[in-house]
């Protein structure tokens, strides 16, 4: 495939992203054993077709397939000048309209037209029906405590015999999701990366950026100023560039940590920082280090000399030790009401 001309050198649009996206199905994915179909998650499903696709993100497809197991393995590649993230979901995972409007991730994915092939029918379907009933406070309540729950859940993975990178992980994103709960509630999409930059634009639009500040103490990085997060995305480089150099077929997040995925690795952070976001910066710095660790791990590497940089990270945060995130875990838990109160004032009234 060719690449479009936007591509060169430059940003293109989101519809010109979807088009590469529609061609990858039509001449591959469309031929996979058990192929169902295929749609837009993440960020592609909410951006409108005329909004700028930056360079640091990339298209997410959904390929549907029947039966069990997936029929190749997914993650990121470049097709034609667009980074194509590639996931695959069994059919039955989208059985009915009332499963997708209870999960919050899958919910936004059919809020709007984003089916890219449907053979059955179904997946148009299921579009219809799902944004019909998207914003309705039931539903959006019902997200927004699966949220809830995926904080506790997260927070209650943390094991202190489990690997560093593994503590680390259960305890950011435990406290991470806790974003989620407020972009649910807001009709926003709660996204992984910018999720901190996208809820404090929500607060922001509804005068409360107090509570910004609130989220941000939480996961420790509140006090931080540029340049300590600049220090921080450097250690991040040092050890991306040594797991790039490796292959991990079994971590589920391989085709993050290479030089294809560099652009939202590494370079999505940079672009926080610059636009004076850095705060809301560290969460993706910090799980992107962790994950660099986890595929070394995976790849059979010792990480003992690269533990120090991720140690050195949490220690910006107050969180270097186990009894550290513990502490810092139990204080998520203890917000989880107040949050909860911001939340039902962020949803829609019926």
């Amino acid at each position: 495939m060719a690449e479009h001309p936007t591509a060169m050198g430059g940003s293109m649009l989101v519809r010109h992203g979807k088009e590469a996206a529609a061609t990858w199905i039509r001449e591959t994915g469309s031929h996979l054993t058990g192929f169902a179909g295929a749609f837009h998650t993440g960020s592609t499903a909410w951006a409108q077709d005329d909004d700028v696709l930056p360079p640091t993100s990339d298209v997410d497809v959904m390929v549907v397939h029947h039966g069990p197991t997936a029929p190749a393995k997914g993650g990121k590649f470049r097709y034609g000048g667009t980074l194509l993230e590639v996931s695959f979901m069994p059919m039955d995972a989208l059985a009915s309209a009332e499963s997708v409007l209870r999960d919050y991730h899958l919910a936004g994915c059919f809020r709007s037209p984003t089916v890219i092939a449907d053979p059955s029918g179904h997946l148009t379907r299921l579009q219809h029906q799902v944004a019909a009933a998207f914003a309705q406070r039931r539903w959006v309540s019902a997200r927004g405590n699966q949220a809830m729950n995926r904080v506790r859940a997260w927070l209650a993975r943390m094991r202190e015999s489990d690997p560093l990178a593994e503590q680390a992980t259960a305890w950011l994103f435990g406290t991470g999701v806790t974003t989620h709960v407020l972009l649910v509630a807001g009709l926003r999409n709660p996204t992984v990366r910018r999720r901190y930059a996208a809820v404090r634009e929500l607060l922001a639009e509804h005068g409360q950026l107090d509570y910004h500040e609130r989220l941000l103490d939480l996961l420790g990085c509140a006090r931080l100023t540029r340049a300590q997060v600049e220090h921080q995305l450097e250690r991040l480089e040092a050890v991306f560039a040594v797991a790039t150099q490796v292959q991990a077929p079994s971590y589920p997040f391989d085709s993050d940590i290479t030089e294809t995925a560099r652009p939202t690795t590494i370079e999505g952070s940079r672009e926080l920082i610059a636009d004076g976001q850095h705060r809301e910066a560290v969460f993706w710095i910090v799980a992107s280090y962790c994950r660099c660790l986890s595929k070394l791990s995976a790849a059979g590497v010792a990480t003992s000399s690269y533990e120090p940089g991720l140690r050195a990270l949490l220690a910006d945060l107050g969180a270097a030790t186990f009894h550290e995130r513990r502490r810092r875990a139990d204080r998520t838990e203890a917000a989880l009401p107040e949050l909860w109160r911001r939340a039902e004032q962020l949803m829609p009234t019926s």
